[in-house]
């Protein structure tokens, strides 16, 4: 039988983002696998956590790539990028939450890129007059990616069906939660 190493990420990044002390065992039970499978793939934690951090970066990059931030107005890249993190989801919910975990200058690297990317996206909305310039476009940045790990989180625990995801953390982003009608 062939194990599919992505799948055992997947696995173990959606477990380790709800259980960060989840023990290897745990980790090789929720991916379908024995422990010495797991152990063949990374041989202990560290290993698991860096292909993690790895893996997440690169599907996370591929999602950014794949919605197209440059092309049209800012609002609908910003809902493709959402509707392209879906797969990417609980990889990126661990490694925002478990950031403590992750260092190295590869990893900032990543990060930076990825930043740099959709921090672009928000001041070009800012810019068209979609987005709001009272708020700074990191701060914007650092909120799509809580909405993200959140919004992955509610999936995976059931509180939220998979097929509103992108609705609803679109239409929270860019219309906030006070009723329109609602003064402050």
């Amino acid at each position: 039988m062939t194990v599919d190493r992505e799948q055992m990420l997947r696995s173990a990044a959606a477990l380790l983002s709800r259980r960060a002390t989840a023990t290897m065992d745990e980790v090789a039970k929720a991916a379908g696998v024995g422990r010495a499978t797991l152990h063949r793939h990374f041989a202990g934690r560290d290993a698991l956590v860096r292909a993690l951090e790895d893996f997440g970066l690169r599907e996370f990059e591929a999602a950014v790539d794949a919605a197209r931030l440059e092309e049209g107005p800012a609002g609908g890249a910003l809902g493709r990028l959402v509707g392209e993190s879906v797969p990417s989801a609980p990889l990126l919910a661990f490694l925002i939450t478990e950031n403590q975990l992750f260092e190295g200058e590869e990893v900032n690297e990543g990060w930076a890129r990825i930043d740099a990317r959709i921090s672009a996206l928000f001041q070009r909305g800012q810019q068209e007059g979609v987005f709001r310039i009272d708020l700074t476009a990191a701060w914007l940045t650092e909120a799509l990616y809580g909405l993200l790990s959140a919004g992955a989180w509610s999936v995976q625990t059931g509180r939220v069906a998979p097929k509103d995801y992108q609705f609803m953390i679109t239409e929270l982003l860019l219309g906030g939660c006070t009723r329109r009608s609602v003064e402050r």
